[in-house]
């Protein structure tokens, strides 16, 4: 089937949150690490890093001295983990998980008893010592609580919250404060509800960053595996909806906040752990997407995202151990050797780093996505991404018209060390671009003469 489109240029930049234009990719693209994290390598793919850094490991129960940059359990802040992602190049926010200290430990929440003033000291001092105007400059960001969710008392954690991001403001002014994992509407058992406790007047000004975690979670139906992932697009998925509501949420009661996803990702495993899986994995069927599939998705995911007021866009994982359950084969390496979504990502790091979001050229549900980036100091420079938002495999021949200049480039998906495989494209007499479109979004390249 061939479909003709025309397509017409739009002249006035997308802004950002109404203020400025929208982040460089490289700006906008980060991967969830913790302790094990090998900055050399995946420096390849992002210059974000996001670290889940434990309350329990710096002190063995609130109320304890703090000692940074080294941990109760030994591990130094500085020279294990921050100091080297720094070093080579990321931009690091920190994740203040409760751990032990939260939900399901024996004695919560009365661990928590008159502990307001303690947890106000935590965030000074960790602000004072990691933050970018502070005496080590390692850290950027903070974030309190993860996925505190509606098994944390709300009332407690509300309190925690805004003694704890006073302090981080008194540590270091700078530094971005970001919020647990939020939603617009109800709680649920990972997410916060915006609207309950992060929209009075008390508390907005307390934090920078709106913080969401996101999974394209196919809706429940009977039979079906509770976490079956569909492709980014589908229109029966609350994945983009989260987004959309963090941002109409913002724009009424926050506005200039910035929106974040910190969390979101795709598990792709072998056949052989397939095989292996027990317990509920095996009752409930459970499985990932393909090799190839988590590559497309990650890749079309952050295209989604960029389309929106979001600012950043953090992959959820960086590694696995290749293991059949939730979670535990998303990594963009596995045993730390590349999967195709490594090299996907970082094609789209190396290509479209320099680059921002203009515009959607055509957006047709289960037809075809066309997005322009434009280059950050030479606008003359553009690239156009192209791809088919469905997930059955599907390869159709477009022909796509009103073209920004000269194709100088056609770039497939890269899935391997190799690079990618050529792809077939024409621009006929008529100026028309006949283009097989794939699942894997191409890479367009063009020069507009001035």
């Amino acid at each position: 089937m061939t479909r003709l489109l025309t397509v017409f240029l739009l002249l006035l930049p997308i802004l950002s949150a109404g203020e400025g234009p929208r982040p460089l990719m490289k700006d906008f693209i980060g991967l969830n690490g913790h302790f094990h994290f090998k900055p050399e390598l995946y420096a390849k793919t992002c210059r974000l890093a996001r670290n889940y850094h434990n309350m329990n490991w710096d002190v063995k129960s609130p109320g304890d001295k703090i000692t940074f940059p080294v941990c109760v359990n030994k591990v130094n802040w500085k020279r294990d983990v921050y100091g080297p992602w720094s070093t080579h190049g990321f931009e690091i926010s920190l994740s203040a998980q409760f751990g032990t200290f939260g939900p399901g430990h024996e004695n919560f929440p009365e661990m928590w008893d008159d502990q307001e003033a303690w947890f106000y000291r935590y965030g000074r001092e960790m602000a004072a010592f990691f933050g970018p105007t502070g005496t080590h400059k390692l850290v950027t960001s903070i974030e309190i609580g993860n996925e505190p969710g509606n098994r944390f008392d709300p009332d407690l954690f509300q309190r925690l919250f805004m003694h704890m991001a006073r302090g981080i403001r008194e540590g270091d002014p700078k530094m971005k404060i970001v919020t647990p994992t939020v939603q617009s509407g109800e709680a649920d058992r990972y997410a916060m509800s915006l609207e309950k406790r992060f929209a009075s007047p008390d508390i907005v000004p307390l934090y920078d960053v709106i913080n969401l975690h996101t999974y394209a979670t196919k809706p429940k139906k009977k039979g079906q595996n509770p976490w079956a992932r569909s492709y980014p697009e589908d229109p029966e998925l609350r994945y983009l909806k989260v987004v959309d509501e963090a941002i109409a949420f913002r724009d009424k009661v926050a506005p200039g906040k910035e929106i974040w996803i910190t969390e979101f990702g795709y598990d792709a495993g072998t056949t052989g752990a397939l095989s292996k899986r027990t317990g509920w994995a095996k009752k409930l069927n459970w499985e990932g997407v393909t090799e190839l599939q988590q590559a497309q998705y990650l890749v079309r995911s952050l295209f989604c995202f960029a389309e929106r007021d979001v600012q950043r866009a953090y992959i959820y994982f960086f590694n696995d151990k290749d293991q059949p359950s939730v979670h535990a084969s998303s990594g963009l390496t596995r045993h730390f050797q590349p999967k195709p979504a490594f090299w996907a990502v970082k094609q789209l790091y190396d290509v479209l780093g320099e680059y921002r979001f203009q515009r959607m050229v055509q957006k047709e549900e289960g037809e075809l996505y066309v997005m322009e980036f434009i280059h950050r100091e030479q606008p003359s420079h553009i690239v156009w991404t192209v791809w088919s938002p469905t997930g059955e495999g599907r390869t159709e021949v477009h022909q796509l018209s009103g073209l920004p200049g000269s194709l100088r480039k056609m770039e497939p998906m890269s899935l391997s060390e190799q690079g990618p495989t050529p792809t077939k494209g024409k621009v006929m007499d008529s100026g028309v671009l006949s283009l097989t479109v794939s699942e894997s979004p191409v890479y367009l390249h063009f020069r507009k003469q001035d």
